[in-house]
């Protein structure tokens, strides 16, 4: 698309003298001030699809070269390439989105039927047969009608009585509410009084069960499904650590460990976007997929992962996995970490 530049060959932004149609100093583009809608609006698209051709040219390598596009970071042949923080931040919005709007939520079943195994297969035969309910969510619905609660000679298909928030996060204590029970623990001796840590989790049960009742359950894990985005975003740094005393003899700058990391992740969470709509969309009819489906993408993970490790740090077959081994055990400690304390801040600033 044609812009249009200015004549001068002074910077706009910074003064310096241009020698081309950017500024060496700063990197502003000498266009013309005045533009009209047309032009502002061709300039934007072109800047898009600059974003769009910068996407596709790293999706290859990304995909079928494991480590390729580190090693062409760190080397300094960067243009061409969409740059790894940027990649990371736009391909792990869309695989949250995904995440969260798959079969990985609950299925609500609410039907009340006679006890016959003829009905129930009828409700089951009519379920398949929906077309306007997605693969995942058949499979879950008609899971949950094959072990179907039995109560007065019905089948009763609910959310399911056992993951009730109603039992959720309940107060360690008898009383009414938290100024009850403050004033109960005034009256014990000192000795006798629940240490501050229990006193701080009844506080925050009390205003829990007072402001959300039974639906605390749901409140606290849809905002840690929030959370974990930024729970992530964490672990990159971590997960470069982690990496950095793994390949320590390679004597590489942090920096170049957490490059890695992104683009790591990166294939990792696209990768697992495009299984998990996958599993969305495939029939319900086609049994045993997802099990197929699921030991593909580990075997895929697990050789990519250990490809990229050995492109980019240059360690014999041998060394290479053991380093992996290493990496992924302290790695899966730190994740389970990093999820127990991000539920723990979750359900304390709920």
């Amino acid at each position: 698309m044609k812009k249009h530049y200015r004549k001068e060959n002074d910077c706009l932004n910074c003064g310096t003298t241009l020698q081309g149609k950017f500024c060496y100093n700063c990197g502003q583009e000498n266009l013309e001030i005045k533009e009209s809608f047309g032009h502002m609006m061709s300039h934007t698209i072109s800047d898009y699809f600059h974003f769009d051709d910068q996407f596709f040219h790293t999706l290859k390598p990304l995909f079928f070269k494991p480590g390729f596009l580190t090693t062409e970071y760190l080397a300094g042949r960067r243009a061409r390439y969409l740059h790894p923080v940027k990649m990371y931040i736009f391909i792990s919005l869309v695989y949250f989105i995904v995440l969260f709007q798959t079969g990985h939520n609950p299925v609500k079943v609410n039907h009340v039927i006679p006890a016959k195994s003829t009905d129930v297969q009828l409700l089951i035969d009519s379920i398949e047969k929906d077309p306007d309910i997605p693969a995942f969510a058949k499979n879950e619905a008609i899971s949950e009608l094959k072990k179907g609660n039995q109560k007065n000679g019905k089948i009763i298909i609910t959310d399911d009585d056992a993951n009730s928030s109603k039992y959720f996060l309940s107060p360690k204590s008898n009383d009414t509410s938290y100024n009850a029970y403050l004033s109960a623990q005034q009256k014990l001796p000192e000795d006798k009084q629940d240490d501050i840590f229990l006193q701080l989790y009844n506080k925050k049960a009390f205003a829990y069960k007072a402001e959300y009742g039974e639906r605390t359950k749901e409140v606290i894990v849809e905002q840690f499904k929030h959370n974990i985005p930024k729970m992530m975003f964490l672990m990159l740094p971590l997960c470069a650590l982690i990496l950095m005393i793994t390949f320590w003899n390679n004597k590489k700058y942090y920096v170049e460990y957490l490059i890695y990391s992104f683009h790591l992740h990166c294939f990792l969470f696209l990768f697992l976007t495009i299984i998990m709509v996958l599993e969305w969309i495939y029939p319900a009819s086609w049994k045993g997929v997802t099990s197929w489906l699921n030991l593909f993408a580990t075997i895929t993970t697990i050789w990519y992962i250990y490809r990229s490790l050995k492109v980019v740090y240059q360690r014999s077959t041998w060394r290479t996995i053991t380093k992996l081994t290493g990496a992924s055990f302290m790695y899966m400690i730190g994740f389970t970490l990093c999820v127990g304390l991000a539920f723990l801040i979750t359900a304390l600033t709920a």
